[in-house]
């Protein structure tokens, strides 16, 4: 009874969405097992996330099927797993610096080989800049490149890079610009592929929280996808961090992921994929700012995630073969619903990108948007 009330709910719920279950096209959903309609009411996210790495549903289409999804936007009901997420990252500081290395060792210390064979050549895990390039590789260097003209970067200049992953932005900045960079990072295995990768350039890197760090200021700070782990409890905190390390006159440059509200984060990414990461919404970092910088500008570009998640999973797809033996198949429906429900939730632009620039004090002048 309960199972049938469950499906007639769900049902209606994926025509409201243009999805049909059991339908021909490819965004529509193959239901395998019945119990899936009374799993996803009573556990959400969490539910629907599960039931596919237990192959209780398919679809040919996956990213589609979340743009469709998430466009639709749907009121759904509470729900028990989503509950308890929310409770817990309300009563606690669940990005605390006793928890700082967590996601480190589950996401990011998988295995440098996972993602040598899903990132581009040099290893950058954030979004790519498409603007006049449909190369992985050439976006991703765009991207590098629009952040150093972003900084103003200029020969014998030195940078902190907050969540520095491999080293992708130090390196290039080094190679490129002429600058010096100092690295901060929370994963044991990008920190060590990026020493070898960065060995003869002034780039050195520190495993350690953002909190903990203690040094001489910087011509410039940067972040690259990194704000995301922060949690909104902690936005001031990082905020205050970046702006002790800059000089009076230098640029704070802010990539990350963001949501269109505040968040509390998704039960299934917390368990699988992004332990403790909770997006930051635009008015949370706008408050989080305030009396610590001026804003110089805001770059929106979440539609470029949608490709670069899609090029991330065309490589994992492309390469699954050499890395099947190691990480087994059900980590495989794991990593393709991660990487295709964030296409889908990009496309749908319920997820968001933005680049921001700060100052301490207001550049002198005009600050030169680059685009």
């Amino acid at each position: 009874m309960l199972n049938a009330l469950c499906k007639n709910y769900v049902e209606s719920v994926f025509e409201s969405a243009d999805i049909k279950t059991n339908g021909e096209r490819p965004w529509d959903i193959k239901i395998h097992n019945e119990n899936f309609y009374t799993r996803l009411v009573l556990m959400g996210s969490l539910g629907l996330g599960e039931s596919y790495v237990d192959s209780w549903w398919d679809s040919v289409q996956l990213d589609e099927f979340f743009n469709k999804l998430l466009r639709a936007k749907i009121n759904r009901p509470k729900n028990f797993a989503e509950g308890i997420h929310k409770i817990k990252a309300t009563i606690w500081n669940l990005q605390k610096i006793s928890r700082s290395f967590q996601v480190g060792e589950h996401h990011y210390d998988l295995g440098n080989d996972l993602y040598q064979l899903m990132l581009d050549k040099r290893l950058n895990y954030s979004c790519a800049y498409w603007q006049n390039t449909q190369d992985f590789d050439q976006a991703q260097e765009a991207k590098l490149d629009l952040i150093c003209r972003k900084l103003q970067l200029q020969p014998g200049m030195t940078v902190l890079d907050i969540g520095c992953g491999w080293g992708s932005f130090m390196k290039y900045a080094a190679e490129k610009y002429g600058v010096s960079c100092v690295g901060l990072s929370v994963s044991k295995e990008q920190t060590q592929l990026g020493e070898k990768s960065c060995q003869g350039l002034p780039v050195k890197f520190l495993l350690q929280d953002y909190r903990l760090f203690k040094g001489e200021q910087f011509d410039r700070v940067v972040s690259i996808g990194m704000f995301e782990h922060v949690g909104y409890k902690n936005h001031s905190i990082f905020m205050q961090k970046a702006n002790s390390s800059l000089k009076d006159d230098g640029l704070f440059l802010l990539h990350t992921t963001g949501g269109n509200t505040h968040q509390y984060g998704d039960p299934w990414f917390d368990k699988y994929i992004f332990p403790n990461a909770i997006l930051p919404s635009g008015v949370e970092i706008s408050q989080a700012i305030e009396n610590l910088f001026v804003l110089e500008d805001w770059h929106s570009f979440g539609q470029y995630y949608d490709p670069t998640f899609m090029a991330y999973y065309e490589k994992f797809n492309q390469n699954w073969e050499i890395l099947q033996p190691k990480y087994g198949d059900r980590f495989y429906r794991i990593w393709k619903y991660f990487l295709l429900s964030c296409a889908g939730g990009f496309r749908s632009r319920n997820l968001q990108v933005w680049q921001i620039v700060m100052s301490k004090n207001g550049v002198i002048g005009v600050y030169d948007s680059i685009r």
